[in-house]
């Protein structure tokens, strides 16, 4: 049992394709939901709902930026765009009574959905904001993968299990 608690973010910095995007961000991370069918029938009392194994829903994630130049603009190209978050985390280890930096890493591959250029007003950010489709969803801490989420390749691997290993295997793949 590990005696590491999390604190906190210090800081993040987002780059693209391995070049630091310079504009300050926020970023709200995709939802990991699984679609449901509902089942029903004859020893059953009526309705069940029932995730699909391995599949994952559509996921979406936003970035709001101070205002509409440089970074903002160039993530509404409508293309494909791999960003990586390099997080700095704070952590507290309650054993040692001492505190330490985790270096976490979220890796998405989107395209853009839509582009908010905010508010204009005296003394105030804009408050730009940009809504981009997620294909492809990782996310690491310390160097140890947590999940994978891949659509385009069938791929969900929670905590190091591939839960659509055996569809594809199913499928002959």
């Amino acid at each position: 049992m590990s005696t590491k608690q999390a604190a906190a973010y210090i800081n993040l910095e987002i780059y693209e394709d391995s070049v630091n995007l310079l504009g300050v961000a926020k970023v709200k991370l995709p939802a990991i939901a699984y679609p449901c069918v509902n089942i029903s029938g004859a020893g059953m009392m009526g309705e069940m709902e029932v995730p699909l194994y391995g599949m994952v829903s559509n996921m979406t994630t936003n970035i709001n930026w101070l205002t509409p130049h440089g970074d903002a603009v160039k993530l509404m190209s409508p293309k494909k765009h791999q960003l990586d978050m390099r997080v700095a985390e704070e952590f507290w280890d309650v054993e040692q009574a001492d505190v330490g930096v985790w270096a976490d890493k979220y890796v998405m591959i989107v395209r853009p959905k839509t582009t908010d250029p905010g508010t204009v007003a005296p003394m105030g950010s804009a408050d730009t904001s940009g809504e981009y489709v997620v294909y492809y969803f990782a996310a690491y801490k310390d160097g140890k993968q947590l999940w994978e989420v891949d659509k385009r390749n069938m791929k969900c691997v929670i905590d190091g299990v591939d839960y659509m290993a055996p569809v594809r295997k199913a499928l002959g793949k």
